[in-house]
């Protein structure tokens, strides 16, 4: 049973986290976890913020020699491109959708720069916890994967950037759906109730900044369906179909698990601020980190 906790702001010194329960004599793959960090970060394309950070990862305890100890892995990210200075404007102004208000009536006092905690950077521990979580699956014949399967409607690639341009010029935001995918699983994983495979993979989900939806299988489309159109059938032990996106009872039944993520359009706006058009493509690799953490919290 893996246990993951992350801490850091936006604009403060670092963000990080600290990996408990992970098996010794895992050597990690340091080269992988930096691609998945690539994959994450901003400045890449004019749809994406232009916050530029080398997001170095840096561990501090629970490996020797690049293997798994066994003890806890703790690590950090510096942040090195904050601009705490550029929200100072914002200070006692609460921004429409932000969770400006809210962590003010939580807590009677926020980070109000760029976020805080609330800020989608905030995610990048989980990247790095999520790609040793895929070393570890990967070693079981467990695949996880993520792509993006439309922005703002649109499939086209084509429409997609035209799209994207139109946003840009005049200082709007987009959101889109990003397609998971969970191959090699065993049959078996999950409880009947409290903690069913798919109800523990959307809360997951509903970590991630900006996400308003989730649904496997068929999903929502099933409420539109006839149930002769939705059984899955099997011969013998061979399941024929899978509208249930291998989820049965809250149980994985060995066939591929996917699911679909939605992504509101980010509250931001405007032309001034380093900010995202679009959080996708940037959030595949997040939906992946926070499916491959699910996973490996269950006994497989």
């Amino acid at each position: 049973m893996i246990k993951f906790t992350s801490f850091g702001e936006s604009h403060g010194v670092a963000v990080g986290g600290v990996i408990e329960g992970c098996p010794a004599g895992l050597a990690i793959d340091f080269q992988s976890i930096q691609e998945d960090l690539a994959r994450r970060a901003t400045g890449k394309t004019s749809s994406e913020s232009q916050r530029r950070e080398p997001d170095e990862v840096e561990f501090l305890s629970g490996l020797l020699d690049g293997v798994t100890l066994g003890t806890p892995i703790a690590f950090l990210v510096r942040n090195t491109d904050a601009r705490p200075e550029d929200y100072a404007d914002l200070k006692d102004v609460f921004r429409p959708s932000h969770a400006d208000f809210t962590y003010q009536a939580k807590y009677g006092i926020r980070d109000w720069r760029g976020g805080g905690r609330a800020s989608a950077r905030t995610m990048l521990p989980y990247v790095v916890a999520g790609a040793i979580a895929k070393q570890l699956l990967a070693a079981q014949g467990i695949k996880v994967s993520a792509e993006v399967h439309s922005i703002g409607g649109e499939t086209n690639p084509a429409k997609i950037e035209a799209l994207l341009q139109q946003c840009r010029e005049e200082g709007d935001s987009v959101g889109g759906i990003v397609r998971g995918s969970i191959t090699g699983l065993p049959a078996g994983l999950g409880e009947p109730l409290d903690d069913k495979f798919q109800a523990c993979l959307a809360k997951a989900m509903f970590t991630i900044p900006a996400v308003k939806g989730f649904e496997y299988g068929d999903g929502f489309a099933m409420a539109s369906m006839r149930g002769s159109e939705t059984n899955d059938q099997m011969d013998g032990t061979t399941f024929l179909t899978n509208h249930s996106g291998g989820i049965q009872g809250g149980i994985t039944n060995g066939e591929e698990v996917f699911f679909n993520v939605a992504f509101k359009p980010i509250p931001t706006l405007g032309r001034g601020n380093r900010h995202d058009v679009c959080t996708l493509p940037r959030a595949t690799v997040i939906v992946e980190a926070m499916a491959a953490l699910t996973i490996v919290r269950f006994k497989l």
